[in-house]
């Protein structure tokens, strides 16, 4: 990963994982502190109840995520 680059790594039924430098603005416009963390894995079961990070309940109520990203070409069909 170059200096400066964000990653975004999707776990298998799990959450997204996000390294770099990033900034997390909550849905009433503050800013998330995430000093000292050089990586967040972010929930996208929705279950989560530290919601926008993954605490583990995906794993808890079976979440089955797609198989795979689907390309941006399939999705206009």
């Amino acid at each position: 990963m170059a200096e400066g680059e964000v990653t975004i790594t999707v776990r298998p039924n799990g959450p997204f994982r996000v390294e770099g430098p990033i900034k997390l603005i909550n849905t009433d416009g503050t800013l998330i502190d995430l000093t000292g963390k050089p990586a967040v894995s972010l929930c996208r079961c929705g279950a989560s109840v530290n919601k926008p990070f993954c605490d583990g309940t995906h794993s808890k109520i079976g979440f089955q995520a797609a198989a795979a990203v689907v390309p941006e070409s399939a999705e206009k069909v």
